[in-house]
């Protein structure tokens, strides 16, 4: 929006684009046109006002809640209501569409034309009405937005028109009123404000839940030619469980092929022969590098303190909500160095360049990776999008830490075929190693003589519902409890205390064997916590300096 704005000759300054989300993968601009023209087509797929207020061009998407309220008592009476202080509209059912019908092409494949539909039951209407985008998107992203507007023009039918005081300045076109009338509130977008020794109003109804539509249903690929296939970026990906229908111990497979056959065969062998085909990929992965390094920050906490700018070889990022964020969206893998991987995640999101965006609001080491945080992740590293485009590799427990060969191609392919990508890797289950215990207590903080000291943490689990806060007691995904505590000195390993909750006691007869005396007043002394996985062993680590 702000790149249509400018090229109609409008100030930066005057243009205010923070008030929209979403992103659209292509659009064609045909013929010469008025940028309005341009903006009406978005406007329309992606339902947002476009306002003139204060001397600045807002663009603000729809479906937000009420900023105010305005009862009978609020409004005056105008020259041009008929002594009524509001009038009351609805539209007629048959002069509304049954159906929309909207055509784009697929973002995902070579463009090709594609139908979306939303439709309504028990009306009384029969048109249907069918739209063409010149737009490059998502079908299940665009089929919702074509059940949204769908609603909307529904929910809009009944409109509003009354008139409020000079004081009520504030209101504005796009504001979301609830209208106190008959005993009810109902809520109204306003559509358009004309000022004069009154505030008229016309507004028409809202509906939130219209803006928060499930997304369509996925859609294969159809490709109506085979496209040459000449090779593809693979990568396999040892992460904790991302997803919730998928067993913790199998890798995520992320492919991206520039040229797309469709999908994808996956073979597997532990020879250089006798490939099995374990299954296939539909979809291609976002692949991107980081164009500048992501520093060391906090974890669980925003890093405010580190921006990082990436390029995507395909796809489209988008800022998101808070909530939205702690559900999972924008994901990200990042590589490291020594080839491990921090999940990051972004709330703020900046259109930089030609696929290159800028992250803010960086939740760090999210899903217990937060020991790779301080790791070097320099400019040139591997991102990949994690999102549903991932292939949950089938594998069974007993297929891991098995070096194995792995072949991918188009499928119809033998996998002897030289256009096949062959790749080694052999699965660690990751996701089965217990997360770090955390909050391990300072002994300065308690009042304590010389002696016995109890060393105390609280554990985490690995689990995908492991983070609700109205259970009892976290989860526990291990078959028993077991933790390790290694006294340290230094990189020398003192001894390990072994215990079956998170509760550790290091005898004063054990500090005298260690330290030569027991530890009291300015003494301090280095412990590692890890919880014990019988399937995955030691998990991750926290070190941590106890204060005495």
């Amino acid at each position: 929006m702000r790149e249509l704005c400018l090229r109609a000759g409008m100030p930066m300054d005057l243009i205010d684009v923070s008030g929209l989300w979403g992103a659209v993968e292509g659009y064609v601009i045909g013929a010469i046109e008025a940028p309005r023209a341009s903006i009406a087509v978005l406007q329309r797929h992606f339902g947002f006002d476009a306002i003139e207020s204060q001397g600045r061009l807002r663009f603000v998407m729809r479906g937000a809640g009420p900023v105010a309220e305005v009862a009978l008592d609020d409004m005056v009476i105008g020259q041009s209501v008929n002594g009524e202080v509001i009038e009351l509209t609805r539209g007629q059912e048959t002069e509304l569409p049954l159906a929309l019908k909207w055509q784009l092409a697929r973002a995902d494949q070579d463009y090709d034309a594609v139908m979306v539909e939303a439709r309504r039951t028990v009306v009384d209407s029969t048109r249907i009405l069918a739209e063409g985008f010149p737009i490059a998107a998502p079908p299940e992203m665009s089929e919702r937005q074509a059940n949204r507007a769908l609603q909307e023009t529904w929910v809009g039918r009944e409109g509003a028109s009354f008139r409020l005081p000079p004081s009520r300045v504030a209101v504005d076109a796009g504001d979301v009123l609830t209208l106190r009338h008959d005993g009810r509130g109902v809520e109204y977008r306003v559509v358009q404000v004309s000022d004069g020794e009154d505030k008229r109003i016309d507004a028409v109804r809202s509906d939130r839940l219209v803006y928060d539509l499930p997304v369509g249903g996925a859609r294969s690929t159809s490709l109506a030619l085979i496209s040459p296939f000449g090779g593809a970026l693979v990568q396999f990906l040892d992460l904790p469980q991302m997803f919730d229908d998928d067993p913790p111990y199998q890798p995520l497979l992320a492919v991206y092929a520039s040229s797309w056959p469709g999908a994808l065969a996956v073979w597997r062998s532990a020879a250089t022969d006798a490939f099995v085909q374990i299954g296939s990929i539909d979809t291609r992965a976002s692949f991107g590098t980081l164009l500048s390094a992501l520093g060391p920050g906090p974890s669980a906490v925003f890093d405010h303190g580190n921006t990082v700018d990436l390029e995507l070889v395909d796809g489209v990022l988008s800022s998101v909500t808070d909530l939205q964020l702690f559900a999972g969206s924008n994901s990200f893998a990042v590589q490291t160095e020594a080839g491990a991987w921090e999940i990051v995640q972004a709330r703020d999101v900046e259109l930089i360049g030609p696929r290159r965006y800028r992250l803010r609001g960086l939740l760090r080491g999210v899903r217990g990776t937060e020991a790779h945080i301080m790791a070097v992740k320099p400019a040139g590293a591997r991102v990949i999008v994690i999102n549903s485009a991932l292939l949950p590799v089938p594998l069974a427990t007993t297929d891991i830490r098995i070096a194995w060969n792995w072949r991918l191609g188009p499928i119809g392919l033998d996998f002897a075929d030289p256009k096949m990508v062959s790749v080694q890797y052999t699965p660690m289950a990751e996701g089965l190693r217990p997360f770090s215990p955390v909050h391990i207590a300072q002994p300065y903080l308690r009042g304590r003589l010389p002696g016995d000291y109890t060393i105390s943490w609280i554990r985490r689990d690995r689990d995908l519902g492991a983070d609700s806060w109205e259970a009892v007691e976290v989860p526990m995904s291990e078959t028993s409890e077991v933790y390790e505590v290694d006294i340290l000195d230094g990189a020398t390993v003192k001894r390990t205390l072994t215990v079956p909750s998170p509760l550790a006691l290091y005898t004063a007869a054990q500090q005298i064997a260690d330290w030569g005396s027991t530890l009291g007043p300015g003494d301090t002394v280095d412990v590692r916590v890890v919880q014990i996985s019988a399937a995955a062993g030691r998990g991750t680590a926290t070190t941590q300096t106890l204060i005495f």
